[in-house]
């Protein structure tokens, strides 16, 4: 990973810095699984798939991602940034790719660690996840009502933030950062300074 962010500096395109970002994103998830211990029932997560997602800890990754991107799109608007016209994610109809580029720096903190406390507290089990005849695995209602009452307690938890030198809970953390960068680019910030949770 740590190779990866030294080679992001050299990246003389988005394509060769979408590379690095696919390299990490694999070592990460195979990092990742050696964290996760669901309950009896829910197979091991082996490897990071969506579009759909083919097993629980896949089904509910996205879902989380989902709820996230929600917070990040919102956040985006509330400061006036147009959350469709984003920097590395591309521009097309109906992807919001600035909110995409701005929960990038969410995601193992606050979704992650989210979807790990679930299924290693054996919140989730087996009962909450079903198979489409195709394949897919999603979340059943009582999945997602598990899911959604976690989520709505874990956005009240506080993060430290050094920027602005306080507590924020989880939930307000996007909208932070949207501000900042909304301030670095109509030039009041020389630079756009990511949260990173300590």
């Amino acid at each position: 990973m740590a190779e990866g962010i030294a080679a992001t500096s050299t990246a003389e395109s988005l394509d060769t810095l979408m590379g690095v970002e696919g390299n990490a994103a694999r070592t990460y998830f195979a990092a990742l699984a050696f964290a996760i211990r669901p309950a009896d029932g829910i197979p091991a997560f082996a490897h990071r798939n969506r579009r759909p997602p083919t097993d629980p800890v896949n089904a509910l990754l996205s879902y989380t991602y989902g709820l996230l991107r929600g917070l990040v799109h919102g956040a985006a608007e509330q400061v006036g940034l147009d959350p469709y016209i984003g920097f590395l994610h591309g521009i097309r109809p109906a992807k919001p790719a600035l909110a995409l580029d701005l929960m990038e720096e969410f995601r193992p903190a606050l979704t992650d660690r989210f979807a790990l406390t679930l299924l290693n507290r054996r919140q989730l089990r087996p009962t909450h996840f079903e198979t489409t005849p195709g394949g897919a695995v999603h979340l059943t209602d009582d999945g997602r009502q598990v899911v959604i009452a976690a989520w709505q307690d874990w956005k009240s938890q506080p993060w430290e933030h050094p920027t602005v030198g306080r507590d924020v809970p989880a939930g307000l953390l996007p909208v932070v950062q949207a501000r900042i960068l909304a301030r670095h680019l109509r030039g009041d910030l020389p630079g756009y300074l990511p949260w990173i949770a300590a």
